[in-house]
């Protein structure tokens, strides 16, 4: 045993029962962040409604939290590393609470759409910490049980989260309408906050890598001249500004490659490490972690416009209608990590991509079947696959993607693919306009909506296919087994992987 583990030993015994209190108060921040993002999704109509959002407002209620969480995660996790994690927890909690006050009191759409961007900065400050200190605060034989709640956390904020979001919202609550979606948040950050302070024990990693603040600016511009034109070009008729800033979005990623290059050859602490994309499983798994969240991003958002504009029904029964959906991810997910994955290796990844493109079609053909007649238990079986085939992508996906990638990359990996993911998702969100509110003509009378609404659907869905085909694709290039991490030789741990230093 390392001194560092003896250190921990003694810190963190079995008889210190400051490190359960621990693990309850960021277990409860990575809740919030999971929660905060499917609680928003139910409550887009009521938001729409009654702050009079225009349909590029809702969209970047949610693209926008996404795009600042994808943005600050890698130097959310190295501001840890450097200045301490219980610290950096502390200062996203606390952030996030704040801006969770900001949304629940935001006056008016463009008030609320700013303070998501700020909830979404501050959850890339607060969650990359939460497993850096389970590292630090649990010794290495107590680390499977505490990972295996943390399993458990993310199922139930997947299936609880829709469900919270349509109870709020159909309460109505001292007549906030959604509001009380965020600040249910005030409550529960202010508790982690406060007990945080007491019960976190410091920890950094020791010679840990630089910032790359001029990476994350070009990342985030780049995104945004991609994506801005995207939610506000059908409003504005496409204009000519928009192609050119999508077309200046590549050369800023272009940009963005060279300068991490140079980067590489002069500290050796870029944002994305570009050596990995030499590694072909990598690359290919990057891309199907970007199309996947872009399937998603679309997904989610026009699911919940066309139950409750397009069908007209409550919060509380679209948030119901859900639940065989994710009850079907978290079996699923289950299934494939432990028994389907080790004895089929890829094909589960691609047996997931198809069964969840056929529940896509399942679900076209019950909407156009039953059109505005369609009851919540018409859409059971089509949600049921479609969980299923998630599920069977999104717990084995991380490990297949990591599979051949050098150990002394682990850290770099691990965050790039999570950065993507969110990229993607916001990207879809962006798209939203193209596939879903591009079917809908400008001006509709009341009695048009509810088919426009379940036509557009209809249509997202076809591209929302169309993607997951694409998706099986790509993982033909994932290994066919997931194996152990490459040893590199000789190779150093970074420091995001090192044991952690105590601080006391």
């Amino acid at each position: 045993m390392t001194s560092t583990e003896t250190s921990l030993a003694n810190r963190a015994g079995t008889g210190d029962r400051r490190r359960w209190f621990a693990l309850a108060i960021v277990m409860t921040a990575a809740f919030m962040d999971l929660v905060d993002v499917t609680i928003v999704n139910i409550a887009i109509p009521s938001i729409q409604r009654d702050a009079g959002a225009s349909f590029s407002q809702i969209q970047w209620i949610t693209a926008g939290y996404a795009l600042a969480f994808a943005a600050g995660l890698i130097t959310g996790g190295r501001l840890g590393d450097i200045h301490g994690r219980r610290r950096l927890f502390l200062v996203g909690i606390g952030g996030f609470t704040l801006a969770s006050a900001l949304c629940g009191f935001a006056a008016n759409p463009e008030m609320l759409v700013a303070s998501r961007i700020l909830q979404g900065g501050m959850a890339a400050m607060m969650v990359p910490q939460v497993l850096s200190i389970v590292h630090a605060t649990f010794p290495a034989h107590e680390r499977g049980k505490v990972f295996g709640l943390f399993g458990a956390i993310v199922g139930l904020g997947a299936v609880s989260g829709p469900l919270l979001g349509a109870l709020l919202t159909q309460w109505n609550l001292f007549g906030l309408e959604w509001r009380p979606i965020f600040l249910i948040n005030l409550p529960v950050g202010v508790v982690a906050f406060l007990l945080g302070r007491r019960f976190i024990t410091e920890s950094r990693a020791p010679r840990a890598l630089k910032l790359d603040l001029v990476g994350v600016a070009l990342v985030t511009l780049g995104l945004l001249m991609l994506l801005y034109p995207l939610t506000r070009g059908r409003e504005l008729g496409w204009p000519l500004w928009g192609y050119v800033s999508m077309a200046g979005a590549l050369v800023v990623f272009a940009a963005l490659v060279a300068y991490e290059r140079r980067k590489s050859v002069r500290d050796g602490s870029p944002l994305v490490e570009l050596s990995l994309f030499r590694v072909k499983s990598f690359a290919a798994g990057i891309a199907v972690q970007t199309v996947f969240g872009i399937a998603l991003g679309v997904f989610f958002l026009v699911w919940t416009l066309y139950m409750q504009v397009g069908l007209g029904w409550s919060p509380l029964r679209a948030g119901l209608t859900g639940v065989p959906f994710s009850i079907a991810v978290s079996v699923a997910a289950g299934m494939s990590v432990q028994k389907l994955v080790p004895r089929f290796g890829r094909k589960v990844l691609q047996a997931g991509a198809l069964v969840m493109a056929l529940g896509v079609l399942l679900y076209l053909g019950e909407s156009e079947r039953y059109g505005l007649g369609i009851a919540s238990w018409q859409m059971a079986l089509p949600l049921v696959v479609m969980g299923a085939g998630m599920g069977l992508i999104v717990a084995p996906l991380t490990d297949a993607v990591l599979s051949e990638v050098p150990r002394e990359h682990a850290g770099s990996a691990s965050g790039l693919i999570n950065t993507v993911q969110q990229m993607g998702n916001a990207l879809g969100l962006g798209l939203v306009s193209v596939v879903f509110f591009g079917a809908i003509a400008d001006r509709l009378t009341p009695a048009q909506v509810g088919p426009a609404f379940v036509n557009a659907f209809e249509h997202a869905l076809g591209w929302v296919a169309a993607v997951l085909g694409v998706i099986f694709l790509l993982m033909f290039a994932l290994p066919k087994r997931p194996a152990q991490h490459v040893e590199g030789a000789g190779a150093e741990v970074p420091a995001g992987e090192r044991e952690p230093e105590l601080v006391s």
